[in-house]
């Protein structure tokens, strides 16, 4: 079975795979290592360990886990750090070798505040929206397979920039709402850029 590659945006779960990787950070917060697949199974009321074991390595290939072959409770949480009712979050950035947006940290956050399994965190940029709470240095939860409604805040990358604009429907075009100090952008066919997805909560890390 394949090791889990550098997935930066990370594929979306199924219900099943969601409840399991919520198990998997749950039991080691109360136990300090990981449930066999057995117990899993028991947990998850997944009648074979051969289903269990499916889902773990579909876990594996969308970057939330890594298995260690040969180990009935081999399973690592990927860039976990905390505890019962918490999840880790990728940091992401744009890499310019690759020209994609690639995991360079993970922070552990109250599952409360991600929502989505899949989401990641961008670090806001000097193009931040002040008017709708996202300033320079800010953690920006997005949803990446959330569909914006118009006026929505949206994280997008532009060329090497990733930034937080209002989301302006007009016809087939993607447009970026106007903030103070910049100008309304039209984005088209012939551009770099890529939509991330939306925002969904904005943290506010101690300035010094």
């Amino acid at each position: 079975m394949p090791g889990p590659a550098d997935p930066g945006i990370r594929a979306p779960l199924s219900r099943i795979e969601a409840e399991l990787l919520q198990y998997l950070v749950d039991f080691l917060g109360e136990h300090t290592f990981q449930p066999s697949v057995r117990e899993i199974g028991r947990a998850l009321k997944i009648p074979s360990t051969k289903s269990v074991t499916e889902i773990l390595g579909s876990l594996e290939r969308k970057g939330y886990v890594r298995l260690q072959q040969g180990r009935s409770r081999g399973v690592e949480l990927l860039g976990h750090a905390g505890g019962t009712g918490t999840i880790a979050v990728p940091l992401l950035e744009y890499d310019p070798l690759t020209g994609t947006m690639r995991t360079v940290d993970h922070v552990t956050l109250d599952r409360r505040l991600v929502g989505m399994p899949e989401s990641f965190l961008i670090r806001s940029q000097p193009t931040a929206a002040p008017e709708h709470g996202v300033l320079e240095g800010d953690l920006v939860v997005v949803h990446p397979s959330a569909r914006a409604k118009d006026g929505a805040l949206i994280a997008v990358r532009v060329g090497a920039a990733t930034i937080v604009r209002p989301f302006v429907r007009r016809g087939a075009g993607v447009v970026l709402g106007a903030t103070p100090g910049t100008d309304e952008v039209a984005l088209g066919t012939g551009d770099d850029f890529e939509i991330l997805g939306v925002v969904a909560t904005v943290i506010r890390p101690p300035r010094a």
